[in-house]
């Protein structure tokens, strides 16, 4: 888009935009000020920061197994993730079930919804079972039009491969007769045969209603579980944090998106100030569409969502440095303007193309918090792509026509000293060794009895101490002085508080407790509140992250990575660039882990977080050094080692400034909830800022190191030393 702009259009435009800015500034506030206190529009909170419902479930079968009960809590899990990817299940004590849903005030409506669990069977039309719930993977209501044009409802079914085997071979033999789904003895549903399905899907048609097709469904999905189910309790929960815990965040976002404002401003001039309108137009799109998508935040998404305002900031400041470089190539300003956006239009594309392909993978093969990270993560990317590449890009051309032309306002591009970093690869590696060999001897030193790091209640279950107060207390109340006391008892810093909202109880979850413990934590609360020890109730809890839905990170995980890989080897031709990448973005894990295990940082669900955070960052960064490498090698063909060492170093020196700046914006912004977040963000937000300082290492020093030695050692096309 050349600026074919007028003086008079250039101005219109820019009340334009400041028209936008104000209504959707306007609209951001009044959301904000709705979250966490419960008016309409306002943004869905997980339980941490505005509690939710807790339904305890007893298992009525009278023998079970372990594994029976793991296969309930994943699929239980998997079901409540239609109401937020945040919720919970969990294993309380030998035969109970705990889930717990953010959001949500009213537990009738909940169990209404969710159903009551108990057996479904498939029959033949004289009554034998053939087949039971468990082999059902999943059954959703759908809508479709017939021949006629009428409204058709029915309920999609999709089954195990157990399930489809069994199930191919009973319709085949009853094609014509019924085959009645019981549901705790009652007949739910009574279809007809048509054709024997064999493929693992089946369709129940014939539903009067949508509303009715949703029901069967649900019985149906709820009757796949493993175990028979009852209710033993409900309760709603208030939040596990304060409401200081938004409003430190949001001044921490407050704080950090002026300070890169200004930073932006001060570095590129007319340009940085276009920057900084569209930061505040995605800022406040990106919290409208929060609102819009109906996403719920936790404190975790509440850091990656000011993580990625640091980061929207990293495709401006790759156009400006393309301007620059224009400039002083002898362009015209606005010329410049207009090839830089074109020049940095591939960087900008491959490396937020990248991330989104990792965010989508991550949203469909995930459960629970990936999941959730996963769509904050693509809001974020698609959100920064628009603002930057149109926004920006409209601000910018409408300050040109506007008389804003002076080379003095966009700043011209220095001829920078070649920094010979390719050479120094063997020592630049070895400091990378030692930080993971580091990482790897601390996790050594504490591995004993599983301890290699210090995991969090979600990961290895623990204590749920419920204690009924004669009073109620306030969050600021509880986390100042019996938070001390228990950690005081246990002996460790890691503990969750919960109340149950409409009593005085408060719960308590803690590492596990050896009997002695648990009385003299009883003991401590007697003697200091007057408790009735009586009346204190103590269960063992499991992880709130099951083996299954760790299993499910872990594949998402690496097929996002294969699938990063396989599109960078698409765009650059080579292997070699995606390898290099990708060995890169590991380093990048490495190190963060690194961090975990020496400072013994506790690892909950803000680690699966951070770690994903973590790799779409790196990948980032290292594509848009890559992107500069690919230009220069059209331009220049390297013919020898030192050719393509020359053209590694010119590379990185052009795109230093840029991964020098693009680091201080992401990392201000991190650094702000560091240094003014609540206690359980701080354990999330260091280990990111170490990851945002080995990303941009890793990028500079590790990435194009690694390429330039693959491209030398391996494949067709190798390049000789010189002769």
């Amino acid at each position: 888009m050349k600026n074919k702009f007028s003086k008079n259009q250039g101005a219109a435009l820019l009340v334009v935009i400041a028209l936008i800015l104000g209504g959707l500034a306007y609209y951001a506030s009044i959301i904000l000020s709705s979250t966490g206190i419960g008016e309409t529009m306002s943004i869905k909170l997980g339980l941490d920061l505005a509690g939710g419902v807790s339904i305890t479930y007893q298992v009525d079968d009278e023998d079970f197994t372990s594994e029976e009960v793991s296969d309930t809590i994943y699929k239980l899990q998997k079901r409540i993730e239609g109401y937020s990817t945040e919720a919970f299940v969990y294993r309380e004590g030998d035969d109970r079930i705990t889930v717990e849903i953010p959001g949500v005030t009213d537990a009738n409506a909940i169990l209404e919804e969710l159903g009551k669990p108990g057996s479904l069977e498939f029959r033949t039309a004289d009554g034998e079972t053939f087949m039971t719930g468990d082999m059902v993977a999943d059954a959703q209501p759908a809508s479709y039009q017939n021949e006629m044009k009428n409204n058709e409802f029915v309920v999609e079914l999709t089954l195990t491969d157990e399930g489809a085997k069994v199930f191919g071979d009973m319709t085949s033999a009853n094609v014509g007769k019924t085959l009645p789904i019981v549901y705790d003895e009652k007949v739910i549903s009574d279809p007809v045969v048509n054709e024997a399905i064999t493929g693992g899907k089946a369709q129940i048609s014939g539903m009067e209603s949508y509303e009715a097709a949703e029901n069967l469904a649900t019985n149906i999905r709820i009757g796949s579980l493993s175990l028979q189910l009852s209710e033993l309790r409900s309760n709603v929960v208030g939040a596990q944090l304060g409401s200081s815990a938004i409003s430190s965040s949001l001044k921490a976002a407050a704080i950090g998106l002026a300070i890169v404002m200004v930073f932006m401003m001060i570095v590129y001039f007319v340009p940085g100030i276009a920057a900084s309108i569209a930061l505040a137009i995605y800022t406040c799109m990106v919290i409208a569409t929060l609102y819009l998508f109906e996403i719920t935040l936790t404190l975790p998404g509440i850091a990656g969502i000011i993580l990625s305002i640091g980061m929207a900031v990293d495709a401006n400041v790759i156009i400006f440095a393309r301007i620059r470089e224009e400039i002083a190539g002898g362009k015209s300003v606005g010329s410049s303007i207009d090839i830089g956006f074109k020049k940095a239009l591939s960087a900008i594309i491959d490396g937020n193309v990248t991330t989104l392909i990792a965010a989508a993978v991550l949203g469909l093969l995930g459960s629970g918090s990936v999941k959730g990270f996963a769509s904050t993560l693509a809001i974020g990317i698609i959100l920064s792509m628009f603002t930057a590449l149109v926004v920006t890009r409209f601000i910018l051309n409408a300050f040109y026509a506007v008389g804003l032309r002076d080379v003095k306002f966009f700043g011209r591009g220095k001829q920078l000293k070649t920094f010979h970093l390719v050479e120094r690869r063997k020592l630049l590696f070895a400091i990378s060794l030692a930080v993971i060999v580091a990482g790897f001897a601390a996790m050594g030193v504490h591995g004993s009895g599983g301890n290699a790091l210090n995991y969090s209640l979600e990961f290895i279950g623990g204590t749920s101490t419920t204690i009924p107060f004669e009073k109620s207390y306030t969050i600021e109340e509880i986390d100042a002085d019996m938070v001390p006391l228990v950690e005081d008892v246990t002996g460790d810093s890691d503990v969750q508080t919960t109340q149950v909202q409409g009593t005085n109880q408060i719960i308590f979850k803690t590492r596990t407790l050896e009997l002695s413990e648990r009385e003299a934590l009883n003991k401590a609360f007697v003697d200091k509140y007057g408790v009735n020890e009586d009346e204190i109730q103590s269960e063992s809890i499991s992880s709130s992250v099951s083996s299954e839905m760790r299993e499910d990170a872990v594949k998402a995980v690496l097929i996002a990575v294969i699938c990063m890989l396989i599109y960078i080897w698409f765009r650059f031709s080579d292997a070699r660039f995606a390898v290099s990448a990708i060995i890169a973005l590991v380093h990048d894990v490495l190190v963060v882990l690194t961090c975990y295990a020496v400072i013994r940082i506790s690892v909950g669900n803000t680690f699966i977080a951070c770690m994903l955070t973590i790799i779409g960052y790196s990948i980032n960064d290292t594509i848009v050094i890559f992107d500069r490498i690919r230009e220069n090698m059209k331009m220049k063909k390297a013919k020898d080692a030192d050719a393509l060492c020359e053209i590694a170093n010119v590379s990185l020196t052009q795109t230093l400034s840029r991964s020098v700046n693009t680091s201080i914006t992401t990392f201000v912004m991190v650094f702000m909830l560091w240094l003014l977040g609540v206690a359980t963000i701080r354990d999330f937000s260091l280990p990111l800022m170490v990851g945002l300082i080995s990303g941009s290492y890793s990028s500079i020093c590790i990435a194009t190191q690694l390429w330039y030695v693959f491209k030398r050692k391996i494949g067709k096309n190798k390049i000789a030393d010189a002769a």
